[in-house]
């Protein structure tokens, strides 16, 4: 696919709309940005939510590609869910579709399968086409995404790349998170992989930087022309002196989506 010009950032006031923000435009992008809640320093910025059809065909209109990452990041009612990730995602598709916009990069999440165990020193990788398992209200949400990117494949060729973003942060902060851990910059290698790969379909991915402790197959996402440059184990030492080694035992350290599986932190909006 030609190097998208224009894309629209959803959720761009967000934590990973933030880097995002200042880390894409270095591949050449122009960024249209969009969220429920103002972006600071952005006056340009469309604010609505993604119930909003109009102002999702406005944003849509004339643009290359779109990053998703807006909506609910953690557990919240189903309620709420419903309108901001399902409802919300379904109303940007089906904009997406009526302007003719060819791709979309879906910001999934491992919580799609996070109830899958960790594999164990030794073990094989966890693989894409591992069975859904999702541990939250959230994380059915990014089922449902991801079925509904196959949907719009099928049935209108509306490309997609869903990636199951693990943690994306300037650093880990937990032992669970050097194996999930994805550097903001490792973040844009794979956000523009995923714009610019010839003939995707509908394809999923795990994101995260090629760690020493990682859980999952990153084959999928260098299909695309990832190519990771960084690594959590830097950080191993002094985290797992604070925090001690995963304890196997423990729900939270024995599954993908730790502690979302026993104790998952909540929207606070």
């Amino acid at each position: 696919m030609p190097a998208p010009r224009t894309i629209l950032l959803t959720g761009a006031a967000g934590g990973l709309g933030t880097l995002m923000r200042s880390l894409l435009p270095e591949y050449g992008y122009t960024l249209r940005l969009f969220d429920a809640r103002p972006v600071e320093g952005e006056p340009g910025a469309i604010t609505a939510d993604l119930g909003d059809k109009e102002a999702l065909g406005e944003a849509v209109r004339g643009v290359d590609a779109v990053l998703h990452l807006a909506g609910i990041s953690l557990e919240a009612p189903f309620e709420k869910i419903l309108r901001s990730n399902i409802e919300g995602t379904y109303n940007l598709y089906e904009a997406a579709r009526l302007a003719g916009v060819p791709r979309i990069v879906f910001a999934s999440s491992n919580h799609a399968v996070g109830f899958t165990p960790a594999p164990r020193a030794g073990e094989p990788l966890i693989p894409v086409g591992t069975p859904r398992r999702p541990d939250t209200f959230y994380g059915l949400s990014k089922s449902f995404g991801e079925d509904l990117a196959q949907l719009y494949w099928d049935k209108h060729g509306l490309e997609t790349v869903s990636v199951r973003i693990g943690s994306c942060f300037p650093e880990p902060t937990s032992v669970r998170m050097l194996s999930v851990w994805m550097s903001p910059a490792d973040g844009a290698r794979l956000f523009h992989a995923a714009l610019t790969a010839e003939e995707v379909g509908h394809t999923v991915v795990y994101g995260s930087s090629a760690n020493t402790r990682l859980w999952w197959d990153l084959s999928t996402a260098r299909a695309l022309g990832y190519d990771p440059q960084d690594d959590s184990e830097p950080y191993a030492g002094k985290l797992i002196a604070e925090q001690g080694e995963l304890d196997p035992e423990n729900p939270a350290h024995r599954h993908l989506g730790g502690h979302f599986v026993n104790d998952p932190p909540i929207w606070p909006y």
